[in-house]
């Protein structure tokens, strides 16, 4: 596919309060996955594949102090270069615009103008897959529809409560959608919308030229999925690995499920490369006491104790006689003497002192806040 045949927009509005105490000082997009990526990366590194050389990425004000440590100046996902760039916009301004009665869609019209493509595609920030876009917008120019919605079959428990259900018929034409909090089809499966557009771009400057002059939503997300029911839409099943984060469970099933060697491939080792930060560190030390199966870990660990069923970021310590199992440990965690932790998620920076045990459950994990010093047990899963 030539440059510039299609531009991305990133919405990363939607954060969800069953994430904390995750999310209190980061976006969901930043949220740490499988030891050494980010959630971003996945939707960054779609973009990327798809050979999209421009990105709009839209935050909510005050969230973004991490983005910019984790992306810097965009050199992995080769958005670095001349011809190739991402800009970063707060959601705040677009409500403060319409309050005052100006065009909030301005910067994003603006941006489309600019990118000179023909196609835009946009992409929600709750979705974790690895999904190849070109074949999306193939789907779209084959048909004559004005719109194209990616959707998965996904059960209700994989389900989130604001998630958009599609109707789709025997031709892949979109014939309705609703809020899963009024699905009363009684079907186990359903059909999940994943948030991820296809358009022409001109059709989209239109649109969002009438959208502001008539007061439609602000959300870019909100925009297209309200007006999805007004125009010929396509529907386009993924039918790859999928993980809907919007809780503490969720999450922790997305990271565990990377211990599974076909998910792991499907996602990460697919044709498709997930980009992410680089750090150039040593590699994790396993002392001749440390006893670990089935286990993930990124570089610069060292390991004198036990590691079960678990995953961990950059520069853990687990001393002798430590044991973690089915757990998270998130960066530069230290895990002191003969300390017991199972299900549970690390925030970065814990310290979790000699002999304490963290237990919780496979259902309700136990999270520790980032910067924590854990000085007695900590038990929950109840």
């Amino acid at each position: 596919m030539r440059a510039n045949k299609m531009c991305a927009i990133m919405g990363n509005v939607y954060e969800c309060p069953e994430l904390l105490p995750l999310t209190e000082k980061r976006p969901l997009a930043t949220l740490p996955f499988d030891c050494k990526y980010r959630l971003i990366d996945f939707n960054l590194s779609n973009a990327i594949n798809a050979n999209i050389k421009s990105v709009y990425m839209v935050f909510n004000q005050g969230t973004t102090k991490s983005v910019f440590d984790h992306i810097g100046g965009g050199r992995e996902w080769h958005l670095d270069s001349v011809d190739s760039r991402y800009f970063i916009h707060f959601y705040q301004d677009f409500l403060k615009k319409k309050a005052e009665g100006r065009p909030y869609f301005e910067s994003v019209i603006d941006y489309l103008n600019k990118s000179k493509s023909e196609y835009t595609v946009f992409m929600g920030n709750r979705m974790l897959c690895n999904i190849d876009l070109e074949a999306v917008l193939k789907i779209h120019q084959q048909s004559d529809s004005v719109m194209t919605v990616v959707y998965k079959k996904m059960s209700k428990d994989h389900i989130y409560r604001q998630d958009e259900i599609i109707e789709v018929d025997n031709h892949g034409i979109v014939q309705g959608h609703h809020n899963f909090l009024e699905d009363t089809t009684g079907d186990e499966m359903l059909n999940l919308g994943m948030k991820i557009f296809v358009c022409r771009t001109d059709w989209m400057i239109d649109a969002l030229n009438e959208g502001q002059k008539n007061g439609g939503p602000v959300a870019i997300l909100d925009f297209l999925t309200l007006i999805m029911s007004k125009v010929k839409t396509s529907a386009y099943e993924y039918t790859g690995y999928l993980s809907n984060i919007f809780d503490i469970k969720s999450y922790y099933d997305a990271n565990m499920s990377m211990l599974d060697p076909k998910k792991f491939t499907s996602l990460l080792y697919s044709k498709q490369k997930i980009y992410t930060k680089l750090k150039n560190e040593v590699a994790t030390y396993y002392s001749p006491s440390s006893e670990v199966t089935n286990s993930q870990f990124a570089t610069g660990c060292i390991v004198d104790g036990k590691a079960h069923s678990s995953l961990f970021s950059r520069s853990v310590v687990i001393e002798k006689g430590a044991d973690i199992s089915d757990s998270i440990v998130m960066a530069s965690c230290t895990i002191r003497e003969n300390a017991f932790i199972k299900h549970a998620i690390l925030d970065k920076n814990v310290v979790v002192e000699s002999g304490v045990k963290i237990i919780g459950s496979a259902e309700k994990p136990v999270v520790i806040k980032k910067n924590t010093h854990v000085l007695s047990d900590v038990y929950g899963g109840e």
